[in-house]
């Protein structure tokens, strides 16, 4: 006896086009992934304090390491004068480049 086939799902290669369609959706609306650094001094130490999000409509949402600090602000640049406050210490933001390529398998992204 064979389970017949759910009227809900689709050929095989109608899937992995789908697929294709949603990776390319995440990598055109994917937000922008940057870390705030700190930086010691003269810049003899330097250290990440918080990792952020932006969108492309401006909103930022920043997660600080520590795990006690979450913002969500107008722009990148607000976070970098939030973790600038403390005297001798200045803070930057080092973006990380474009995601190039989405999957839809979790053992493919690793």
């Amino acid at each position: 006896m064979t389970a017949a086939p759910s009227q809900n799902s689709l050929p095989a290669d109608t899937d992995t086009t789908f697929d294709q369609e949603l990776c390319g959706l995440v990598l055109d609306t994917a937000p922008r992934l940057f870390a705030v650094v700190q930086v010691c001094g003269e810049g003899a130490d330097g250290w990440v304090a918080a990792w952020g999000l932006a969108e492309s409509d401006g909103r930022t949402h920043v997660f600080g390491v520590d795990g006690r600090t979450r913002m969500t602000l107008g722009s990148p640049e607000r976070a970098v004068r939030h973790f600038s406050r403390r005297p001798g210490i200045t803070a930057r933001l080092i973006w990380l480049a474009q995601p190039e390529a989405a999957t839809a398998t979790q053992a493919a992204a690793a």
